[in-house]
């Protein structure tokens, strides 16, 4: 059986966001895990809900499996602890049990240090801002669309990160397909 794989897509009011970049990443997966080369428009599958702010799950392998819509509401996030992991999520798997394997009950959410690097949160790309530019890791376990759209305007520059370099930073941000680029303030990252 084919291994499901998910887009999320932040739909608010009807308005259906970041298309280009979701579609790319799943023709893309679909490409290299299931030889298909006929490309898809996820959009076309997708009936918005015209009032309030929804997570959109598709769930596909080589043909588009479901699609579902979820109120959305940010998870609240105060406490993060650096996580060591030799975890593989280059594609997003339907099965996330490896990360959430993973989360510590203890803190709000992890940031996954791989090969002595820093990667991703389990929910979301992460960005450093040194007083001039935001880097993003060059490794990054699974390369978001936001990451990616933002990368592509050069608003963000790929550097290999290490946890002995947090303090050099004066802000973080996440980034994801339903909060877009979001500067984190008053948080604590445990090393």
């Amino acid at each position: 059986m084919k291994p499901l794989l998910f887009e999320t897509i932040r739909i608010e009011d009807g308005q259906i966001f970041n298309m280009q970049w979701h579609n790319k990443r799943c023709n893309q997966s679909r490409l290299e895990l299931f030889k298909d080369n006929k490309k898809v428009d996820l959009k076309e599958y997708i009936s918005p809900p015209l009032k309030g702010l929804y997570r959109c799950r598709i769930c596909y392998n080589s043909s588009i499996e479901s699609i579902e819509y979820f109120p959305y509401a940010p998870k609240k996030i105060e406490t993060l602890k650096i996580i060591k992991s030799q975890i593989d999520y280059r594609y997003k798997y339907n099965n996330r049990d490896p990360i959430n394997q993973l989360l510590d009950k203890n803190y709000d959410e992890i940031i996954i240090e791989k090969d002595g690097l820093l990667t991703d949160t389990s929910i979301a790309n992460i960005a450093f801002y040194t007083g001039t530019d935001w880097i993003t890791p060059q490794k990054p376990l699974l390369e978001g669309t936001v990451r990616a759209k933002l990368m592509e305007s050069g608003f963000l520059i790929q550097k290999n990160i290490k946890k002995e370099e947090l303090q050099k930073f004066s802000h973080f941000a996440l980034m994801n397909a339903m909060i877009g680029f979001q500067i984190q303030k008053n948080i604590n990252i445990e090393l």
